[in-house]
């Protein structure tokens, strides 16, 4: 299964989600990790990314979602995935996928982005990124507002699922 952990930067997609896979005992990766250069700079220099932008990023992404779906491997993906399309082109196998959508109020989204050092995305892109944000369908939403380890467990009661032994 694949679980990808979904929302608006500040939401702790990186921090749930190494939690949630350490949890199940399964792989992570950070969707973070596979923008090119050139989207990281144009982030960095507080330039949203266009879909076009997106589009390499996205299949890249798909490939990831794919070779673990195909090889049977667990594995948990943090990626923002705020639209609608875009998460219809991550769901390989709508069977063995599951979405999780994290959110909080825009206040504590923005005091997070203020508090965090070290990353690429500025905190002025928060409204572009709740402007780009088409709520997911189907997915089921969690206030990340209480502590991450809260979070965690509200995610494996909510999907079913049991910790690793």
């Amino acid at each position: 299964m694949v679980v990808i952990v979904m929302g608006v930067s500040g939401a702790g997609k990186t921090t749930v989600g190494q939690r949630l896979a350490a949890a199940l005992g399964c792989g992570f990766r950070d969707a973070d990790e596979f923008h090119s250069r050139e989207n990281i700079a144009k982030m960095a220099a507080g330039i949203p990314l266009t879909d076009e932008d997106r589009a390499p990023w996205l299949e890249a992404l798909r490939d990831i979602v794919r070779s673990a779906l195909e090889s049977g491997e667990d594995l948990v993906l943090a990626c923002s995935a705020l639209k609608r399309s875009y998460r219809e082109l991550l769901t390989v196998d709508a069977g063995r996928q599951r979405w999780v959508y994290l959110w909080a109020p825009r206040e504590v989204l923005a005091e997070r982005l203020a508090r965090r050092r070290g990353h690429y995305m500025p905190r002025t892109l928060l409204d572009s990124q709740l402007a780009t944000l088409e709520p997911p369908e189907g997915a089921m939403a969690v206030d990340v507002s209480p502590e991450p380890d809260v979070v965690v467990a509200t995610i494996l009661q909510g999907l079913g699922l049991q910790r690793s032994s």
